[in-house]
């Protein structure tokens, strides 16, 4: 019996340690994937609500402060989605926590049918109230005017960044002016667009030589040509 007691306290006293172990609030880590969404969704258009779920209570990890959160990879904050939460301390840890993001707003819906380049106005779509089902989604009408869609949109669709373009200023086919600026001089000539772009984006003019160069479409409809 003495032995036996002996080893009773040798076994204890070696566990004791890891029984000791300061554990993570699991409320903390909550608490931290909470503020951070709230924080990363506060510019979003209309009302936020955020459901950060329970953590399994059987996962025990060390103590840890300060705790950080962040959003792995390039998953967006709508819907179900995860955010992590992690230690750099040592040991080091990190969770992931579940989370339920829903938006309500206005979102922008197609009238009627919008074929493919029409210049958008006001009475090609309607305001309806909606939750936002993913980025990009339109909800301020200064988002769809003047621009043109990208291919035909069926009446009753929500409108999405990814479906409209800016309007062309260089059309193809048609006579551009070309301007070449080099060493503080500008020299002003003309030539065929091979493509049509909007502004800012890049243009190829075939000159009167035959010459192909290249530049960015200017607001004003010309090209611009920088060494």
């Amino acid at each position: 019996m003495k032995y036996l007691c002996s080893a009773l306290c040798i076994l204890f006293a070696c566990a004791s340690p890891a029984w000791a172990m300061e554990k993570q609030s699991h409320a903390l880590i909550r608490e931290a994937a909470l503020a951070y969404v709230q924080a990363q969704t506060r510019n979003l258009p209309g009302k936020v609500s955020i459901q950060v779920e329970d953590i399994d209570p059987r996962t025990v990890l060390p103590a840890c402060a300060p705790i950080e959160a962040f959003q792995p990879g390039n998953s967006p904050l709508l819907g179900k989605t995860s955010i992590g939460v992690r230690c750099n301390g040592n040991p080091g840890w990190s969770i992931f926590v579940q989370a339920t993001i829903r938006v309500s707003t206005t979102l922008l819906v197609a009238s009627h049918p919008l074929p493919q380049n029409k210049v958008l106005n006001t009475n090609d779509f309607t305001l309806r109230d909606g939750e936002l089902g993913q980025p990009g989604m339109l909800t301020d009408p200064a988002q769809a005017v003047g621009k043109m869609p990208k291919f035909g949109i069926a009446a009753g669709q929500v409108l999405r960044e990814d479906m409209l373009r800016a309007p062309f200023v260089v059309i193809q086919g048609k006579t551009t002016e070309v301007r070449v600026n080099s060493a503080g001089i500008s020299v002003r000539t003309s030539g065929e667009a091979l493509n049509s772009a909007a502004e800012g984006q890049a243009v190829q003019v075939r000159m009167s030589s035959g010459q192909v160069v290249s530049g960015l479409a200017t607001a004003a409809g010309d090209v611009e040509v920088r060494p």
